[in-house]
């Protein structure tokens, strides 16, 4: 068995975001809940208020062999848009904001790298800044989501997916 990798990613809504996560080849499992804020354990509720500091948070748990972690992060940075501080579409809140919490030196290498090869497309199209949050999860609890939340637009196929995006796809790599 190969060993497992975590990440977190914080895209807006959850919903739309574990759905586009759990989809991808060598994703082994994904959860949602909150991270970043000052409250423990915050219920849905209490992050909604905005009171609490936390982001809504996309757990996924992955092969290493099957996929990469710069494969997870294209997908984070197309799936919404990481100029839009605070909000996705209409969901307005630091709740909302995006933010990826890295578990190794390698994954905060990896994200600051891939930010920067996204911000250089979105800026040859006239997009602005890109304002997600890049930090380690080291001493920052993941909270689970109440259960209702967990995987919930495959309990509910049309439920609300929540997600804008910039458009601009993730630059494919060239080989030098």
């Amino acid at each position: 068995m190969s060993d497992t990798e975590s990440a977190y990613f914080a895209t807006g809504c959850f919903w739309g975001a574990e759905r586009r996560l759990w989809n991808i080849p060598g994703v082994l499992q994904t959860s949602v809940g909150y991270m970043g804020g000052a409250r423990p354990d915050p219920s849905y509720e209490q992050v909604c208020t905005g009171v609490t500091g936390h982001a809504e948070i996309v757990e996924v748990s992955f092969d290493p062999t099957k996929v990469t972690y710069r494969r997870l992060l294209e997908e984070f940075w197309v799936m919404h848009d990481p100029t839009s501080l605070n909000r996705q579409g209409g969901d307005i809140g630091t709740q909302y904001r995006s933010a990826i919490f890295t578990t190794s030196d390698s994954q905060l290498l990896q994200a600051e790298a891939t930010r920067d090869v996204y911000q250089a497309a979105l800026s040859r199209k006239g997009i602005g800044e890109i304002v997600t949050e890049i930090k380690s999860a080291q001493g920052i609890p993941y909270y689970l989501a109440e259960e209702y939340h967990q995987r919930y637009l495959a309990k509910n196929p049309n439920g609300y997916d929540c997600h804008s995006s910039t458009g601009v796809p993730f630059p494919s790599q060239v080989s030098s």
